[in-house]
C-alpha cells in the first residue's frame, strides 16, 4: 500500500513535510519525534489517523453531500444561522458508523500502545488539520481536544466527536473568513500518550514574547493539573521569562516569574463519559511556582532547540509528569502573530485624559479601544453582541471568534497571557485584559469604557469614552546620530518594547521601582526577619510586619534575602535583557529616608529627618554600617544579573557621591560584596549632581569610568532650592546660565580624561533646546524619556549637522 493511502501512521514514520496527509500537528509530532529525540527534547509516542482515513470515511458513508445539504446558506455572520448548520453537520458525523477497515486499524494501532505503555493506556485525542498553522492563518484550537480516553470503545467514539469537530461554530466561520472553502481542510487526528500532569502541571512555552514581538525571549506559563485550563485560559497561571542569547551561552537568565493565581486543577477521572475534571486548587498550591528553576531551564532549552530546527517562532504545549517527574513537549506549532509582523513601523497609543479606574487586570497587546460594554455569560447569548462593543465575560473560547472579531476591546475574569482570548485578540490586532476577576461584576451593560492597553503590564478598565491619540514610527526614517541616544528605564515590563524604539542602550536604570513594587519590603526587615518573628508574639505592630512578609514571600520559600536578590536581579536581568548587548547603567538605589520608611517594617530602621532630599541617601548610605548589609543585597543582584544571567552589558552608576573619598568607600564596599571594578568589563559611573562633582571632577575622574548628570539634583543644588516646594518651583530651571556653566565644565573635564560623560537627568527631555545644547558641548550621550526619543534624535540630528559633526 502506498504510504499516502493507509489510514494510520506512527510518529516515527512521520516529517514536517507530511501537513497534507496527517495535519500540522501530527506532521509536528512526527517530526519532533524522529529529529529532536535525539537532542534530548522528550516527545509522548503515538500515531496519526491521517487525513485519507477522514476522507475514506467521508466518501465510504456516503455523507458528503448531506453535509454540503446542511451547509447550503450559509451566513457566518448570523449567530443563529451559524449555529444551526454546525450543529446539523458534526450529528450528521458522529451518527455516522465508521467503515471496518478504519475500526480495525485504530484499535490494532491501540492494542501496539497497550503493548508499550500497559492495558488501557491513558490515550489524548487530539485534531490535527491539513491547513492548521500556516503562516498566516492560526487553525490551532479550531477543533476539539479529549484527554485521558482508554478503552476501544471509547477511542472510536472520541475520535469521531474530533472528525466532528471539523465543523465547530469557530472552524467553520475561520475557514470562511480566511478564504478556505468548506471542503479545501480535513482533518488527521493524534492519537498520543497521556502525560500524567494531572499529578504535576502543565502550560504553555512561545519562543517569543506574545505582547511585544520581542525574539530574544522565551515565554512560559504553567499551572497545575492538565495544561487545557491554560489553553482555554481558565486559569490565571505562573508566567516565566527567559532571555534566548545568554541561555545559548550555558547561563541562566530568568528575568521574570511571577505567581499566578491557578484557581482550578484539572485531574482525571474514572468515569469514561468524563474522563477529566476541574477541581479547586488547595491554597498551598495556588501561592507556590509550578517551575523549579531547573526545570524552567529545561523547558527554554528545549524550546530553542525547537524553534532553531523550523527556523521560525513556535507556539509550544509542554507537561510534567507526576509520576516520573519528567518534563515533555506534547505539541509545537509556528507562532503566526509576531512572527508574521512586519517591524518596519511602531504604533504607539496614548491616552490624552484619565477618568474613574473600574477593573485592572493584565494588558495584551499596546492598543486603546472603547465603546458600550456587553456582558456575555456563555454562548448563548453571543447573538446579542453588536459591532464595536466591548466584550465583557468570564473568560472566551473557540466558539466565540465569530463575535470577538466584531468587538472594540475584550475584557476577560480569567485567563493568562497565552489563553484564547489573549491569542486571539493579538492576532485580531485588538486591545484585551484578560484576569480582571471582576470585571462581569463591576462593569454593567451599555456603559460607556474605554479599554487601555497602553500603560504598561497592567491593564486598566476606564469609565467613559476617554481620547487618546495613536503615533505611528517609521523606524527607515529615524536617523542615525554621533551623539548616543540613550533611555531612562525603570518599569522592566517595558523594557522588551522600549528596546525597540531606536536606541544606543540604556543611560539610567532605576532600581527604585523594582524594590517598590516588586519587593515593597525593606531590606533590612527581611535580613532580620528571625529576630523580628521572636519579637512578634508581644508586639501586634511587628506581628503584623511578620504576616505581611509572609505574605508577600509565599511564592518563595527559605530566605528571606534570597527573595530581595532574587526579585531584584530578575527586574534588573529584564532591563538588561531588553537591550542587549548594549549598555544599560542601573542606578544604585536612590531613597531618601522618608521613602525607605515607606516600605514594609520601613520604619523601624529609618530615621526621621527634616530634609532628608540632601540627608542620608545615595553613596553616603552604602558603607554605612547601620545600611551596609542591606546594601550588600542590592550588589549581590546585580552580580547574578551580570554572571548567572550573563547579562554583562550592565554597568553600574552611584548617585549622590559628595566626595571622591566617599568614592572610593563605596567602591570597596562594592568588592567585599563581590562586584569588582573591571572584572567582566564592569564600569562604575557616577551621578554628576552635586556641585563638588563639578568642582572636582578631575579627583572623581581617577576613581570611576564616567559621569552621568542628574541635572535635577544639580539645578537644585546650584541654586539653593528644594524642587519639592511649590513655594520657590518658578524659579527652578535647568536651562540657568549656572547650571548650563556647570554642565559645560564637567562635560570638558571628562572628554580631557578620557571620560564617559552622559547626561540621565529630565532637561533634555523635557527641552529639546537643552539637548542641543548639550551637542554643542560634545556629550558623549544623551538618555532620554522613552516618550521623547525619537523627537530629540531628530533635534540632535539637526543640530550636528548645524555643526558639521559625522553621523556614524
Amino acid at each position: 500500500m502506498n504510504r499516502e493511502d493507509k489510514l494510520i501512521l506512527w510518529f516515527d514514520e512521520i516529517t514536517i513535510d507530511d501537513v497534507p496527509l496527517v495535519g500540522g500537528k501530527n506532521a509536528s509530532l512526527g517530526e519532533m519525534y524522529q529529529h529532536l529525540s535525539k537532542k534530548g527534547v522528550s516527545i509522548p509516542g503515538g500515531f496519526a489517523i491521517t487525513a485519507t482515513a477522514y476522507r475514506y470515511l467521508i466518501k465510504e458513508a456516503g455523507i458528503e453531500q448531506a453535509i454540503k445539504d446542511a451547509l447550503e446558506g450559509l451566513d457566518t455572520h448570523d449567530m443563529e444561522n451559524l449555529r444551526k448548520r454546525g450543529d446539523k453537520v458534526r450529528t450528521i458525523i458522529r451518527n455516522t458508523a465508521f467503515p471496518p477497515p478504519l475500526t480495525d486499524g485504530i484499535i490494532k494501532a491501540y492494542r501496539t500502545m497497550e503493548e508499550r505503555y500497559g492495558k488501557q493506556v491513558d490515550v489524548a485525542v487530539r485534531s490535527s488539520a491539513t491547513a492548521e498553522d500556516l503562516p498566516d492563518a492560526s487553525f490551532a484550537g479550531q477543533q476539539e481536544t479529549f484527554l485521558n480516553i482508554r478503552g476501544d470503545e471509547v477511542l472510536i467514539d472520541a475520535c469521531k466527536r474530533c472528525f466532528a469537530s471539523l465543523f465547530t461554530n469557530r472552524a467553520i466561520s475561520y475557514r470562511h473568513d480566511k478564504g478556505f472553502g468548506q471542503f479545501d481542510v480535513y482533518l488527521s487526528i493524534a492519537v498520543q500518550k497521556m502525560i500524567r500532569s494531572d499529578l504535576a502541571s502543565a502550560g504553555v512555552i512561545f519562543s517569543i514574547d506574545t505582547e511585544t514581538g520581542f525574539e530574544d525571549a522565551v515565554f512560559i506559563t504553567g499551572s497545575w493539573g492538565l495544561g487545557e485550563n491554560v489553553v482555554q485560559g481558565k486559569v490565571n497561571p505562573d508566567e516565566y521569562y527567559v532571555f534566548k542569547p545568554t541561555l545559548k551561552q550555558g547561563k541562566r537568565p530568568i528575568v521574570g516569574k511571577r505567581v499566578g493565581s491557578k484557581e482550578i486543577t484539572m485531574i482525571y477521572t474514572d468515569e469514561p463519559t468524563e474522563p477529566v475534571k476541574d477541581i479547586p486548587t488547595p491554597d498551598e498550591n495556588r501561592t507556590r511556582f509550578v517551575l523549579t528553576d531547573d526545570e524552567i531551564i529545561t523547558l527554554a532549552s528545549w524550546s530553542c532547540i525547537i524553534e532553531e530546527h523550523y527556523g521560525k517562532a513556535m507556539d509550544i504545549e509542554w507537561a510534567k509528569d507526576g509520576q516520573s517527574n519528567e518534563l515533555f513537549i506534547v505539541q509545537a506549532r509556528p507562532e503566526t502573530v509576531h512572527s508574521q509582523k512586519q517591524h518596519k513601523r511602531i504604533e504607539t497609543y496614548a491616552l490624552r485624559e484619565t477618568g474613574a479606574i473600574l477593573v485592572t487586570g493584565q494588558a495584551v497587546g499596546t492598543k486603546i479601544g472603547q465603546g458600550k460594554a456587553r456582558i456575555i455569560e456563555d454562548s448563548a447569548q453571543i447573538g446579542q453582541f453588536k459591532k464595536g462593543e466591548v466584550l465583557v465575560t468570564t473568560m472566551t473560547d473557540p466558539d466565540w471568534e465569530p463575535i470577538m472579531k466584531m468587538a472594540a476591546a475584550i475584557v476577560t475574569n480569567k485567563g493568562g497571557r497565552t489563553c484564547h482570548a489573549a491569542i486571539v485578540s493579538r492576532e485580531l490586532g485588538i486591545p484585551c485584559i484578560i484576569g480582571t476577576e471582576t470585571a462581569t461584576e463591576i462593569l454593567k451593560p451599555g456603559m460607556a469604557i474605554t479599554v487601555s492597553c497602553a500603560e504598561g503590564e497592567i491593564g486598566t478598565v476606564y469609565e467613559g469614552l476617554l481620547a487618546y491619540e495613536v503615533e505611528t514610527l517609521n523606524l527607515d526614517e529615524i536617523p542615525q546620530t554621533t551623539t548616543q541616544v540613550m533611555m531612562n528605564v525603570g518599569i522592566p515590563e517595558r523594557a522588551f518594547i522600549d528596546g525597540q524604539i531606536p536606541n544606543d542602550g540604556v543611560g539610567l536604570a532605576r532600581e527604585e521601582f523594582i524594590i517598590n513594587s516588586h519587593i515593597g519590603i525593606h531590606p533590612l526587615a527581611l535580613i532580620h526577619y528571625n529576630e523580628l518573628s521572636k519579637k512578634a508574639a508581644d508586639d501586634p505592630a511587628i506581628k503584623e510586619i511578620i504576616e505581611k512578609i509572609d505574605e508577600m514571600t509565599a511564592a518563595h520559600p527559605g530566605d528571606k534575602q534570597a527573595f530581595f536578590i532574587n526579585k531584584l536581579a530578575r527586574g534588573i536581568g529584564r532591563i538588561g535583557a531588553g537591550f542587549y548587548p548594549k549598555d544599560v547603567i542601573v542606578r544604585l538605589s536612590d531613597f531618601k529616608s522618608n521613602e525607605y520608611a515607606n516600605l514594609i517594617g520601613g520604619h523601624l530602621y529609618e530615621p526621621h529627618e527634616s530634609n532628608p532630599m540632601i540627608g542620608w541617601r545615595g553613596a553616603s548610605r552604602y558603607y554605612d554600617e547601620r545600611f551596609k548589609e542591606a546594601f550588600g543585597l542590592e550588589c549581590k543582584a546585580i552580580l547574578k544579573a551580570r554572571g548567572e544571567m550573563g547579562l554583562t552589558n550592565i554597568k553600574v552608576m552611584v548617585p549622590f557621591c559628595r566626595t571622591p573619598e566617599e568614592g572610593k568607600q563605596v567602591i570597596q564596599t562594592m568588592a567585599e560584596f563581590g562586584l569588582i571594578q573591571g572584572e567582566d568589563d564592569l564600569e562604575f559611573y557616577v551621578m554628576c549632581e552635586i556641585p563638588s562633582n563639578v568642582i572636582v571632577a578631575d579627583r572623581f575622574a581617577d576613581i570611576f569610568d564616567g559621569f552621568s548628570i542628574g541635572s535635577n539634583d544639580l539645578t537644585q543644588l546650584t541654586l539653593g532650592l528644594d524642587r519639592d516646594s511649590d513655594l520657590v518651583s518658578h524659579i527652578f530651571d535647568e536651562r540657568d546660565e549656572a547650571v548650563k556653566t556647570l554642565v559645560k565644565e564637567v562635560i570638558t573635564v571628562a572628554k580631557r580624561r578620557g571620560r564617559k560623560i552622559g547626561i540621565c537627568g529630565q532637561a533634555p527631555s523635557d527641552f529639546p533646546e537643552f539637548a542641543t545644547f548639550l551637542v554643542e558641548c560634545g556629550i558623549d550621550s544623551i538618555s532620554l524619556i522613552p516618550d521623547t526619543v525619537v523627537k530629540t534624535r531628530l533635534a540632535i540630528a539637526k543640530k550636528e549637522e548645524e555643526l558639521g559633526i559625522g553621523l556614524k
